[in-house]
C-alpha cells in the first residue's frame, strides 16, 4: 500500500507516524512545500521573545530523522499542485521538477494561511506574519534593531507576540477590531487580560481596525486606524486570523463548507473514499453548540491525523466533537477556555445559566494564594456547557478539569462531588470547580437567585441595592444608591432593610459573591424578593469598566 500525505506539522506527521506503526510494510510519502516538515508552531512567539533561543529547538523532526526512526519518505520543498481522483495520482513540483505520484490512500493536511487584511501596505517589508519557523527567525532578528511595533489582532497569537516584543524592549501597541482583547473570552474576563497588558506597558486599542500602512522616514512605517489614530513604528505584525488552505481540495472537487473548510466524516474521510483530511483546513463540529467550522488547534489536529491513519487500516474510533480548549500566557497571568462561551450560546440560541467564582487557587492560609477568576455556563438542568478562567496560578488545572468534565457529560452534581487533590499548597477542600457545582445546585434547588451586569440599570431604578461588604471596602467605591449593611449585621437590620426597600425587590452584592449569598439566604427566608449579584463587585467592575462609583463612608441620610 502507498499512502501519500500532503503537508506535515501536527496533522500530517501524526497521520504518517501512526500509519507506520500500524503497517511496517506500507510505503509512506510525505510532501511538504515548506522547508520544515515538523515544527512547534505554538512555540514561535517564544522564539521571538527569546525564551526559546535556538531556531533548531523548534524543529521536532527532519526528513533524515523521520527516515531513520519511522522509515518515512519525506520530501520538503515539494508542493502538490493537483489531484487526479479518477487516476488516484497527485502532481507535485519539487527540486527534481514535476512528478506524478500514485496513491492508494491520500491524506490532506494543507493547514491554514495567515489572513492578510485587504488594506494598503500589507506588502511592505516592515509588515510580517508569524506562521512559520522562518517567520519567527526573521522577526527575532529584526527585533534586535527595532524600537517599536504594532500588532494587529489580539487573539491568542497576537497576545503572545505582543508580550514577546515587549519583553524584547519594544514599545508595543496592540490593535483589535473586536470590542475586547481575546474575543473568545467573556468580556468581564477579557478586561482582566487587558489590564495585565497595560500594566506591562502594552498600549491596547480595541474596537478599531487598521485602514492602511504606508512608508515613513528612517525605514519606519505609519499605521492608520479607522478611529483616526496613527502610529509610526519599526515593525507591524499581522495576526488577524487564518484561512483554510483548501484550494487543492476544491479544485479536486472535494466538498467544503461555507468557510472553505474541507468537510470530513467522523473518521476524517472526505467525500472521496480514498482521501482523508486533517488539521487546520477541515471543518469540525463543536461539541456543545453543534456549530461546524475550522478550529485551528494543535491538539485536535494531532488526534485527527492519528484517526485518519487508523481509518485507512479500518481500525478508527469515530471522532468526538471538539471542545475548543485553549490557553494563553499573558505576562503574569493565564487565560483559558473550554466548551461554549456565553457569546457562542447566544449565537446558537441555547438557554443557559452563568456562574462566576473568584476563589483562591489553594488554601488561603498557605502563603502565595492567588485568585482564580472562573466562569462556567450551564444548561438550566445543570449540565455543564463551558468554562473560562483567568488568573496568576491554577487556571490551567481548573480548565483541564472542566474540559474533562465536559467530555464526560458532567453536570452540577458531578462537579460538586469531584474528588480533587487537596493539600494547602495545591488546593482547597472545596475547590473552585466544586464551588461552581455547588452554586448551580443551589440555583436549581431555588436557593440561589442571581442578578448581573445586564440588570444594573433596572436595579438602580426599581430595587433596593444592598452592599454587604465591610465599611472599608464600601468606602473604596460603591454604587451611590446602595444601602450599606455588612453581611454579619443583616439579621439585626431586617426592619431597616424592609423599610428602605418599601416593597421593592432587594438586590444584594459583596466583593466576590459569597458574603452576599449568605445575606441573600437570610433575606430570602425572611420573605424578601432577594437576588445575589453573580461574581460580586469584582465581576461588576470588569463587566462595566465605565461604571462610576462613589467613594467615602456611608452617609446617614443616604442609608436611613
Amino acid at each position: 500500500m502507498r499512502i501519500v500525505v500532503v503537508g506535515g506539522v501536527a496533522g500530517g506527521m501524526s497521520a504518517a507516524a501512526r500509519a507506520r506503526r500500524l503497517d511496517e510494510h506500507a510505503e509512506i510519502i510525505v510532501f511538504e512545500k515548506g522547508p520544515d516538515v515538523s515544527f512547534a508552531n505554538c512555540g514561535l512567539p517564544y522564539h521571538v521573545g527569546g525564551d526559546i533561543e535556538s531556531r533548531d529547538s523548534l524543529l521536532l523532526h527532519t526528513p533524515a530523522s523521520l527516515k531513520s526512526s519511522l522509515g518515512l519518505d519525506v520530501r520538503i520543498g515539494t508542493e502538490v499542485v493537483s489531484i487526479d481522483r479518477a487516476a488516484k495520482t497527485v502532481t507535485v513540483n519539487g527540486p527534481a521538477g514535476t512528478e506524478v505520484v500514485s496513491y492508494d490512500a491520500l491524506v490532506l493536511s494543507p493547514g491554514a494561511s495567515a489572513f492578510t487584511p485587504p488594506i494598503p501596505g500589507m506588502d511592505l517589508p516592515q509588515v510580517t506574519h508569524l506562521r512559520t519557523v522562518d517567520d519567527a527567525t526573521a522577526l527575532a532578528e529584526r527585533v534586535g534593531s527595532a524600537k517599536s511595533a504594532v500588532v494587529l489582532g489580539a487573539g491568542f497569537i497576537g497576545l503572545e507576540t505582543a508580550e514577546a516584543l515587549r519583553e524584547r524592549g519594544l514599545e508595543v501597541a496592540l490593535v483589535e477590531m473586536a470590542p475586547q482583547v481575546l474575543p473568545p473570552l467573556a468580556p468581564e474576563l477579557a478586561r482582566l487580560v487587558e489590564l495585565e497588558l497595560t500594566a506591562n506597558g502594552v498600549g491596547v486599542v480595541t474596537g478599531s481596525a487598521a485602514t492602511g500602512v504606508e512608508p515613513a522616514a528612517d525605514g519606519q512605517v505609519t499605521v492608520s486606524l479607522d478611529n483616526g489614530a496613527r502610529a509610526t513604528v519599526d515593525l507591524v505584525v499581522v495576526s488577524v486570523g487564518v484561512r483554510p488552505n483548501s484550494k487543492l481540495a476544491i479544485e479536486a472537487g472535494l466538498t467544503v463548507d461555507d468557510r472553505s473548510a474541507i468537510v470530513v466524516d467522523d473518521e476524517q474521510r472526505t467525500n472521496d473514499a480514498s482521501i482523508w483530511a486533517v488539521g487546520d483546513a477541515i471543518a469540525v463540529t463543536n461539541a456543545i453548540t453543534g456549530a461546524v467550522g475550522p478550529v485551528p488547534l494543535a491538539g485536535p489536529a494531532n488526534r485527527q491525523g492519528r484517526r485518519a491513519a487508523e481509518s485507512i487500516f479500518g481500525v478508527a474510533k469515530p471522532a468526538k466533537p471538539v471542545l475548543g480548549t485553549a490557553i494563553v500566557k499573558v505576562f503574569g497571568i493565564t487565560a483559558a477556555v473550554t466548551g461554549a462561551s456565553p457569546r457562542m450560546l447566544d449565537m446558537a440560541g441555547t438557554d443557559y445559566v452563568v456562574h462566576h467564582t473568584h476563589h483562591l487557587n489553594h488554601a488561603g492560609y498557605y502563603p502565595g494564594a492567588q485568585q482564580v477568576h472562573l466562569l462556567a455556563t450551564f444548561a438550566p438542568d445543570g449540565t455543564l456547557l463551558g468554562a473560562q478562567g483567568v488568573g496568576r496560578e491554577g487556571v490551567d488545572k481548573r480548565i483541564d478539569v472542566m474540559a474533562t468534565s465536559l467530555r464526560a457529560g458532567f453536570g452540577a452534581d458531578d462537579l460538586a462531588e469531584l474528588e480533587l487533590a487537596y493539600a494547602p499548597p495545591y488546593g482547597s477542600a472545596k475547590d473552585p470547580v466544586n464551588m461552581l457545582g455547588f452554586m448551580m445546585q443551589n440555583y436549581i434547588a431555588g436557593n440561589l437567585k442571581t442578578w448581573g451586569a445586564k440588570d444594573v440599570e433596572w436595579a438602580r431604578e426599581n430595587a433596593l441595592i444592598l452592599d454587604v461588604r465591610s465599611a472599608g471596602e464600601y468606602a473604596m467605591g460603591h454604587l451611590p444608591e446602595a444601602l450599606h449593611i455588612p453581611h454579619d449585621e443583616i439579621r439585626a437590620n431586617l426592619d431597616r432593610i424592609r423599610e428602605a426597600a418599601d416593597g421593592r425587590p432587594v438586590r444584594v452584592h459583596c466583593a466576590s459573591g459569597f458574603r452576599s449569598y449568605l445575606a441573600h439566604r437570610i433575606l430570602d427566608q425572611e420573605g424578601f424578593d432577594s437576588a445575589n449579584f453573580d461574581g460580586g463587585m469584582l465581576t461588576l467592575q470588569t463587566s462595566l469598566p465605565g461604571l462610576e462609583l462613589e467613594t467615602g463612608a456611608a452617609r446617614e441620610a443616604a442609608t436611613a
